[in-house]
């Protein structure tokens, strides 16, 4: 899944993904935090083992991480830098079975020195913490742990991280470019009349006295901040979908007065999953199954295991955050949050400042599974309904380095950029290819912008250097300028980037604008005044008729 600006009543941007604070200045721990430091460059994980105990009494949790790693590179350092934000502490930490001694703390990082001799490969790192983590105060945009009770007055936890991250609750490496490679394994530990739930597959439940110990396990790579564990009064039904990668298990946990309304609405997964994998390919984790868990919050995108909270209604809690009707014809939670299995999970950001390649595709995914479901201008008038929640005011692109993304347009900006590439691509099979070669060419991987750029201009043919600098890194929507001059219609780009010549097919006509930044003449067609030109809707420009 970002920012408390609210858009449409602003709900819209938030409803997908957690927000960071925007800042103008940056601090040391915000480099610690954003980039790939000495201290974190040569080493690589390999798997997160996770346990986690919280007393809902205190707000409290305690439990311990292994992570495996192998060494990577050449290191000019013995130290090595762990995460884990205030007010969280790590207890004690040892290295491949060794007690380290040396262990320093900077703000939200803690210094590991972890001595000379490690292995090439297969080091265990033991860390053992506790704490009373950050509460969210309103989860997930201003997130962290949740407290809470359902409708009967029982316990009701999880936690809500992605702008935060994982090391707002547990010690970790958290830089998005360094999944485990191996997976995770996470082990609740809960009161025995409440039940643990998290990513992948149950792979044991054990009794422990009064409490019960639920181990959940995933055999892919996963970003640090779905590792998620949630805690309720819950029950589980079960289904399967036959997809292209043979049988899919699918595996629901909701509260349990909640069980009937689920077992209706979550039959929308299985429609989610025919538009989904027809667009983008095969779902990408069938060995860790698909799995919907009721969440004590919106919704977040957590890997195998999405969080659900739209209170079983289509739309978004009800509403069309389109405007144009289609927004009520499917659960919104359902459809954004399975998106990002594809773009988010699958496809991941390095860096959290290309965080448009996780919101700009998984927002187009709602106008695709519209057009699925309905028809192709369905889908393009839900793509375009969102557009007025756009407010230009920044790049999409955030700042390096510093882990601090782009403004909320990403989402609706992103989308229609994306469905503008589209237009001009004007070959709807190349389209859908194009899509589902991503999802193969970039398959559990971290990517740059830089990549996604070169993939799409290789893969269509088209010069797209120009095309990305505007709507990325620039805030301005290319201006398409008419005037009539006697009995010349003329037509120019205004705010663009150096060498912007996307051209531009007109509404009912076989006629193609072909702008510059230079006035041109027009003259294909039979267009009596400069008025009667209209630019195909699909492309998101702005026109000025110059009278």
């Amino acid at each position: 899944m970002k920012k408390l600006l609210l858009v449409l009543g602003l709900l819209s941007v938030q409803s997908q993904a957690q927000i960071l604070n925007h800042k103008q200045e940056f601090t040391r721990q915000d480099t610690l935090r954003g980039s790939n430091t000495e201290f974190r460059n040569w080493w690589d994980v390999k798997h997160y083992k996770v346990s986690v105990e919280p007393d809902f009494k205190s707000k409290s949790i305690k439990g311990n991480t292994t992570i495996a790693f192998d060494v990577i590179a050449d290191r000019k350092t013995d130290l090595m830098q762990i995460d884990l934000q205030e007010p969280m502490q790590l207890s004690s930490a040892k290295i491949n079975g060794k007690k380290i001694k040396d262990l320093k703390r900077e703000g939200n990082v803690y210094f590991l020195n972890v001595g000379k001799s490690l292995n090439k490969k297969d080091n265990q790192l033991e860390l053992t913490y506790e704490g009373n983590p950050l509460v969210a105060k309103k989860a997930p945009w201003d997130g962290g742990w949740i407290f809470v009770k359902d409708e009967q007055g029982r316990e009701w936890m999880s936690v809500a991280c992605q702008g935060l991250g994982a090391s707002v609750w547990f010690p970790n490496k958290d830089y998005g470019a360094d999944e485990p490679d191996n997976g995770a394994e996470l082990e609740i530990i809960v009161p025995n009349d409440l039940v643990g739930v998290g990513n992948g597959r149950l792979v044991s439940q054990k009794k422990i006295g009064s409490k019960t110990a639920y181990t959940w396990k995933v055999t892919n790579p996963i970003n640090n901040y779905n590792i998620i564990p949630y805690i309720g009064k819950y029950v589980n039904f079960k289904d399967t979908y036959e997809g292209e990668k043979g049988i899919l298990d699918l595996d629901y946990y909701v509260i349990d007065y909640n069980l009937n309304k689920a077992k209706s609405q979550f039959e929308q997964a299985k429609q989610m999953l025919d538009s989904f994998e027809h667009w983008f390919g095969p779902y990408p984790f069938y060995e860790d199954s698909f799995k919907m868990i009721e969440s004590p919050h919106l919704g977040m995108e957590h890997q195998s295991g999405i969080a659900y909270g739209n209170k079983y209604m289509d739309g978004y809690l009800g509403r069309d955050l389109s405007g144009t009707g289609w927004g009520l014809k499917w659960d919104f939670i359902i459809i954004h949050e399975a998106g990002h299995e594809w773009f988010g999970n699958n496809i991941t950001h390095k860096d959290v400042a290309d965080m448009w390649i996780h919101e700009g595709f998984t927002s187009y995914s709602e106008s695709l599974h519209t057009e699925h479901l309905f028809g192709k201008q369905a889908g393009a008038d839900y793509v375009k309904g969102t557009r007025k929640s756009i407010e230009n005011k920044k790049p999409l692109i955030g700042v390096y380095g510093v882990h601090q993304e782009g403004p909320g347009d990403m989402y609706t900006k992103g989308a229609n950029m994306i469905h503008t590439f589209r237009t001009w691509l004007n070959n709807d099979e190349k389209f859908r290819q194009i899509l589902r070669g991503m999802n193969k060419e970039f398959y559990h991987q971290t990517v740059t912008t830089k990549q996604i750029e070169d993939y799409l201009a290789k893969e269509s043919g088209l010069d797209l250097t120009a095309f990305f600098n505007q709507y990325l890194r620039t805030k301005d929507v290319p201006l398409l300028e008419i005037k009539q001059e006697g009995n010349s219609i003329l037509y120019r780009y205004s705010k663009i980037v150096d060498d912007f010549t996307m051209p531009l097919r007109l509404e009912n006509s076989n006629v193609t604008l072909y702008p510059t930044k230079d006035w041109k003449e027009l003259k294909e067609g039979n267009f009596k005044s400069s008025f009667d030109i209209q630019v195909d809707s699909n492309y998101y420009i702005d026109t000025f008729v110059i009278k």
